[in-house]
């Protein structure tokens, strides 16, 4: 039996491989405390899971949803955006509710990229950007973030027929995995970019509401002429820690929500009633959780980043994002260190590689673990030792 080409070139996908290595570490009966994966450990709000279960009660929502979602919850995307971000979206054209933002984002190469068309693709990101891009045909050209930069690309340095070949851009900020954040004057930079190339932009924002220190991340959709060229997705999954009932949105430019509005409802049936209830509630409801939850992340956050630098990591305290992006130690790869951890202390940590080439020598570090394990697991890293560092200092 053979696969399709599409398939056989796919690589596996970094957090199933990651979520395999840690079954088996507990097949054997050891004890792993995991730093790996993005998943909120913080429950729901329970006002959001109490809307879910009336809704699930309600007969009309037992049968096929629409695939453009109910009108109650493309209207409540749209209020929140103005709200927060001052920005005033068309329910009905320029809103367009999701299974979660990563199937919108697997999505949406079918609805611009055709065979060997090119996709601006930053290194190190999220994988899906890559992966969307090359299952529609089209080739991912790839543009470095780095700390020197502060993990922001260098649209100069992006060859000519790249941009001349390219559909699309895809951005995300705050950054996974670099935590980086970015200003309104950055995305202006990134629409008049697709303005002079005729692309569209892509922006990835589901970070948006977990943010530290008092700071405030902008929206792409809040630059100049961004609807325009481009759309934003986000997602309720990170910001009312709703990762488990598969709800987000994309918004912005009405064709290309047109676009995929076409394509999804020829693949998927739509996003379940009970569920965009839920969404509704938490769109709408109280937003006191959300401080609430940060305040937890950003105390993980100043104890992860001590414990790290102590340890001879370098890593600088992220404004926003659920993630801590740190350098390994010297002589060491990032696939090396993280399995260094898990074998001798048993902490799961993410190889920065697996985000890209560009991810080489760096770790990603989760702030979703639940305190108790938070402790546990620093104590670990804490007792971890160099064994390359020990013998340079005896010899």
């Amino acid at each position: 039996m053979k696969m399709s080409r599409r398939v056989e070139h796919l690589p596996p996908y970094l957090f199933a491989e990651i979520s395999k290595k840690i079954a088996e570490k507990k097949a054997k009966g050891e004890d792993v405390v995991s730093f790996a994966i993005g998943d909120p450990d913080i429950p729901t709000p329970p006002h959001i899971i109490e809307r879910l279960c009336q809704a699930a009660r309600e007969t009309a929502n037992h049968h096929y949803p629409e695939t453009e979602g109910l009108p109650k919850l493309r209207q409540a995307i749209a209020e929140w955006y103005q709200k927060r971000f001052g920005v005033t979206l068309d329910p009905d054209t320029e809103v367009l509710p999701l299974i979660g933002s990563k199937e919108g984002i697997a999505h949406i190469s079918l609805c611009l990229i055709d065979y060997r068309d090119i996709a601006l693709v930053p290194d190190p990101a999220y994988p899906v950007y890559a992966v969307s891009t090359i299952l529609a045909g089209g080739s991912p050209h790839y543009f470095p973030l780095t700390e020197r930069n502060d993990f922001l690309p260098d649209f100069d340095s992006i060859p000519a027929y790249a941009l001349k070949g390219a559909k699309l851009l895809w951005i995300n900020y705050p950054n996974n995995p670099t935590g980086a954040v970015a200003d309104l004057d950055f995305f202006n930079k990134a629409v008049e970019l697709a303005r002079q190339h005729d692309f569209v932009v892509c922006h990835d924002g589901p970070y948006s509401e977990v943010a530290f220190d008092g700071y405030q991340p902008v929206s792409f959709m809040q630059a100049d002429g961004a609807k325009e060229v481009g759309v934003e997705f986000h997602s309720l999954s990170k910001t009312y820690n709703m990762t488990g009932w598969r709800i987000g949105m994309v918004v912005g430019n009405a064709d290309v929500i047109d676009a995929l509005k076409r394509v999804k409802s020829n693949i998927d049936s739509g996003i379940p009633q009970a569920i965009q209830y839920a969404a509704i509630e938490a769109l709408t409801g109280p937003q006191s959780c959300i401080p609430e939850h940060n305040a937890i992340y950003q105390k993980r956050r100043d104890l992860i980043i001590e414990v790290l630098n102590n340890i001879g990591l370098e890593a600088r305290p992220p404004k926003a994002s659920l993630y801590i992006w740190a350098k390994v130690p010297p002589d060491y790869n990032s696939v090396d260190f993280a399995t260094d951890l898990l074998e001798k202390v048993g902490v799961v940590v993410t190889p920065g590689v697996g985000y890209g080439k560009q991810g080489e020598g760096y770790i990603r570090v989760s702030l979703t673990v639940p305190d108790a394990a938070v402790v546990k697991g620093l104590s670990r890293i804490s007792a971890w030792r160099d064994p390359k560092r020990r013998l340079k200092a005896y010899l």
